[in-house]
């Protein structure tokens, strides 16, 4: 089957769509194609005189070049008690209530149980969202979670060779006892599946409830500094390198 040629005759000239996107000067731009290091909707264009739809999906050396300011990609820091929905029968406070700042409409990525915290991305890249959470991608996420009682050396090695739940083994990526203190664990935990409340299952299991969950990182995306209720755009590398995760 051929490919499609991504020269369209009445586009825009390849580099200056590449320098309007802030790759780096025309001729610069230029160089990077002679080379073989631009693909245009995943084919890599040489030729100088290439027209292309101003909206093709660009890539330079592998990474995603956005050539429009419409995509919106946010991390949020979502406080207890905050459901993870853009809407709620009930009422309750959501998503949407800590976007109104953002006219685009939004997907959550993922989700945070009502009583959990921390770093959730909303996006308008409805694939994006999905690729994300779709197991096949694996994107790694890490939860800093409180937890009744002091773990025992068998009980971490049990957590680290992994432990069984209703819907199957979970084996983290990764399995930290950061802390002791007041008859309370804090942990470090890393997983790349995506089932419902898996952390704190995978904690009961173990014996030590989970008292506080705060997710830390998705992918190459950290929480940081960032406030409780407060949001902050993903963009730039930071969101080329979180597409290249998902072979975006």
């Amino acid at each position: 089957m051929n490919k499609r040629d991504p020269h369209v005759p009445n586009g825009v000239r390849l580099q200056k769509v590449l320098a309007q996107a802030g790759v780096g000067s025309r001729r610069l731009c230029e160089k990077l194609i002679a080379s073989g290091r631009v693909k245009v909707d995943g084919q890599i264009v040489r030729e100088l005189g290439t027209r292309v739809n101003p909206k093709a999906v660009l890539h330079v050396d592998n990474q995603r070049v956005f050539v429009d300011d419409s995509h919106v990609t946010v991390a949020l820091n979502k406080p207890y008690g905050v459901i993870s929905a853009m809407s709620d029968p009930e009422g309750r406070e959501t998503l949407a209530d800590l976007l109104v700042e953002y006219p685009e409409r939004l997907f959550h990525v993922g989700r945070l149980d009502q009583n959990s915290e921390g770093l959730i991305l909303a996006t308008n890249d409805g694939e994006l969202a999905n690729r994300l959470t779709h197991p096949s991608y694996e994107v790694p996420k890490t939860y800093m979670t409180t937890v009744a009682g002091i773990f025992t050396p068998s009980e971490v090695k049990k957590a680290r060779e992994g432990v069984m739940l209703e819907d199957g083994i979970i084996v983290p990526d990764e399995f930290i006892v950061k802390d002791e203190h007041s008859n309370r664990s804090l942990v470090k935990v890393t997983v790349h599946e995506g089932r419902s409340r898996l952390v704190r299952r995978m904690m009961k299991e173990l014996g030590h409830p989970v008292e506080r969950l705060v997710r830390t990182r998705i992918g190459n995306i950290f929480l940081g500094k960032l406030h409780s209720g407060a949001t902050r755009a993903v963009d730039g590398d930071q969101l080329a390198q979180l597409m290249k995760m998902v072979g975006l």
